[in-house]
Parts: structure tokens; C-alpha cells; sequence
């Protein structure tokens, strides 16, 4: 009774490697590196290893497992490469679905996003409205991809869930961007100002807690998790009252927050090193996104914890791994 992990090092995926050990499942991990894995995943873990965009080892991997939980996916929405969102955001789902179809596994639970979804100019938007339309940046244009792949695969058997993160943090094997790469600059005075704007956040304890309840739900039902929307101001006050050390970075006016991300965009192509704040990041921020997971609490019960608990207990583990030096 195996159960496969894809992305198992990201802030998903070891959440649900986490999850899984903890309720006594025998957990295996697709992993690109088996050495760097071991040393950051729990010990019980079987490492198999390959890259999620080589169909033979993604096969391999699924072999004999009765389940998989695909969390493995680019997450940036900034990359000089762009074609590496279709390679493994959309070329890695395919190998996914594929293998799990041979296998002819029980369940599998993919890892999607709120971008898949309309987004309403004001108020909240839930799981009933995919957007037809294509987003703006590679990254999400790749996810939309490969959540219609996951859609059509339903119609050959595969007996797929979907999970729709918000913004995820929580203490985790290694910083990647994203939300958790905020709170670490935010924790050691790295952020220099603010932008308008915010993002609906959950922690990744609970996003796993999540995939594991829509396990077993209906087939192709989709669940968002997203615990509440916080302004960047509010996310920057939390983490200053969570960490002492931590100052309160000035907000800047919108147009001269896209005047930086353009600004940035320029140089990153030159340099290879991620902007400030993309493009695509400013759009994503400023149209204040405000999911609405009331579907998860009504059919499976499912929480969140606040905020400010779930950041002052990811600071101090960061802390404890080396992760907030100055």
C-alpha cells in the first residue's frame, strides 16, 4: 500500500511526505537527487530517483504504488528559461498521469493552484469557475495546462483530486520562492519596501492535511485551501510581532512598484537572478486574490491555523535550521 510522492522536497510535498509517515503510510519520494533528499526527509522514506520530466523514471516510481499524490511543479512565476514551466509543469503532469494510469493506482491527488480559477475584481471566487481564458505569466498559463490534462486523463480512468493552495509557508526542507522567501526577508530586514497588495495564505501542514482528506472524496471534485487574504502590510506587522528583530519595511505607491518590477525584469535577463517582484508577481498581488474555502470546511471538515501562530512556529523552525542568518 505504497504511496508516492512527486516534489517531495518542496513545501508541499514534504508536508504530505510528513503527513503521510505520521498516520503510519509507507511513503515513496520521486526526488532528482537521492543524496541531497536524504538528507533533508524523514528517515522511512524510499527514495527513488529521476527527474519528473523523465517518463521512465516517473514509471518507475509509480510501479506497485496504489496511490499518488503529484505535488512536483516549477513554483516561480519568473524564470529566464520560460519553456521550463511547460517541461515540467505540463510535460511533468503528463509523465504523472501516465504512469499512474499504467498502474492503475487508487487515487491520485494532484497539486493545482487558485490561478486556475476566475478572479472575480472584487470579492471572493470559489472552485466552481475554472477560467477558460489564458493568465498572464508562463507559470500560470503552464498550470492551467496541466490541470486540463488532469481533466481529460479523467475521462481514461484516472481517479484524480484536486487541491487549489493559496499562498503556502511553513517550516520546510529548503526556502524556495514564494511566500516563505518573504518571511525570511521580511524576519532579517532583507525586504526593502512594500508593495500594494496581498495574498491569501494557509500553512503547509494544513494544504497536506487537506490533500490526504480529498483522497478519498468524490473523483475530479476540487478543494481549495487557503486559511485568509492578508495585506503585505498585515503579513510584514505579524512577522515583526512574531520576530523581534524584524523591521517594518515602507510602502511604496503602485507605480513606482511597477516602475521596480519592470525596472527588475531588465536586469534579471542580464544577470539570471530573480527579480524583486516580477511582473507577473505585481499583477498577482495587486489584484488582492481572495479565495474562498468554504467547501473544504463543509464537506471535510477542514481547518486552517491563523496566521500569526502558523508564522511565529515556521520563524522559529527556520530559525532551528539555519535559515533566517542575516
Amino acid at each position: 500500500m505504497t504511496t508516492l510522492v512527486t516534489g517531495a522536497t518542496g513545501n508541499v510535498g514534504s508536508a504530505i511526505v510528513t503527513e503521510l509517515l505520521t498516520r503510519q503510510r509507507p511513503v515513496r519520494a520521486l526526488v532528482r537527487s537521492a543524496s541531497r533528499a536524504r538528507a533533508i526527509l524523514p528517515a522511512g522514506v524510499e527514495l527513488v530517483e529521476g527527474d519528473i520530466t523523465n517518463l521512465a523514471a516517473v514509471r518507475q516510481a509509480t510501479a506497485g504504488v496504489t496511490a499518488v499524490f503529484h505535488a512536483s511543479g516549477l513554483p516561480e512565476q519568473w524564470h529566464r528559461d520560460t519553456e521550463i514551466f511547460e517541461r515540467v509543469n505540463v510535460g511533468g503532469t503528463r509523465n504523472a498521469i501516465y504512469a499512474a494510469l499504467e498502474a492503475g493506482v487508487q487515487a491520485f491527488v494532484y497539486t493545482s493552484t487558485i490561478d486556475v480559477f476566475e478572479w472575480p475584481s472584487h470579492g471572493t471566487f470559489d472552485e466552481t469557475r475554472i477560467d477558460a481564458r489564458p493568465k498572464a505569466t508562463y507559470y500560470e498559463r503552464s498550470k492551467q495546462a496541466a490541470d486540463r490534462l488532469v481533466v481529460a486523463a479523467l475521462d481514461a480512468g484516472l481517479p484524480a483530486r484536486f487541491v487549489h493552495p493559496a499562498g503556502v509557508y511553513g517550516p520546510a526542507p529548503v526556502i524556495t520562492p514564494g511566500l516563505n522567501q518573504l518571511l525570511v526577508g521580511l524576519a532579517t530586514n532583507k525586504v526593502p519596501v512594500l508593495i500594494p497588495g496581498g495574498l491569501p495564505v494557509v500553512h503547509a501542514t494544513d494544504c497536506a492535511r487537506l490533500h490526504l482528506a480529498v483522497e478519498h472524496s468524490a473523483v475530479g471534485s476540487r478543494y481549495i485551501a487557503s486559511e485568509r487574504y492578508l495585506s503585505l502590510t498585515e503579513v510584514a506587522h505579524i512577522v515583526r510581532d512574531s520576530w523581534p528583530n524584524a523591521n517594518l519595511p515602507r510602502m511604496v505607491p503602485r507605480w513606482l512598484a511597477r516602475a521596480i518590477s519592470e525596472a527588475g525584469e531588465v536586469l534579471a535577463s542580464v544577470t539570471n537572478k530573480p527579480p524583486l517582484v516580477s511582473r507577473g508577481e505585481l499583477a498577482f498581488l495587486t489584484h488582492e486574490v481572495r479565495p474562498d474555502a468554504g467547501r473544504a470546511s463543509r464537506e471535510l471538515g477542514w481547518s486552517a491555523r491563523p496566521f500569526e501562530s502558523g508564522v511565529s512556529d515556521t520563524l522559529h523552525a527556520m530559525n532551528k535550521a539555519g535559515q533566517l542568518r542575516v
